[in-house]
């Protein structure tokens, strides 16, 4: 039986005086058996977030291209969108990346980052963002579980219509 390790936790890291920002020991882990030499980043399309990982985020970026037909506006506007501001970065031997400018801006990271394990994937953040992020998505995941025990309870048998 193979198992599937993910991304998960997070953990905020210092900016060094170069720029350079440490990627977690378990994340170089996941990295490490994903078989990735370096790390996949762009930034989120939805989310001020850098989008990171290595096989298995690229796996999933061309399964969701090839839904597409080729040369359609949709598959041309993904192949952009992800493709054309990605970024392949060199880990040193420290477990250290340098964050493009343009990566920083983005996700508005100056000193610190914050990686945020997502499973297949994983983000850095800049620290408050996420902070506000993990607060929102805890609140709409609270309501949406609320929402489906409802449901379900009204289709229990005996329930009330």
């Amino acid at each position: 039986m193979r198992v599937t390790v993910r991304f998960v936790s997070n953990v905020t890291s210092r900016l060094d005086a170069k720029g350079r920002v440490s990627i977690p020991a378990p994340f170089r882990s996941v990295l490490g058996r994903d078989g990735f030499d370096g790390l996949y980043c762009y930034p989120a399309i939805d989310r001020p977030a850098i989008d990171a990982g290595g096989n298995a985020l690229m796996a999933e970026i061309e399964a969701l291209i090839e839904r597409y037909p080729p040369y359609s506006e949709a598959r041309e506007q993904f192949s952009t969108a992800l493709y054309g501001t990605s970024e392949t970065l060199t880990i040193d031997g420290e477990g250290r990346v340098i964050l493009s400018d343009a990566l920083k801006k983005h996700a508005g990271i100056t000193e610190t980052a914050t990686f945020v394990g997502l499973g297949h994937k994983f983000q850095i953040w800049e620290p408050n963002r996420f902070r506000r992020e993990l607060a929102e998505a805890t609140r709409r995941v609270r309501g949406l579980r609320k929402r489906l025990g409802s449901q379900k309870a009204a289709r229990m048998p005996g329930a009330r219509e």
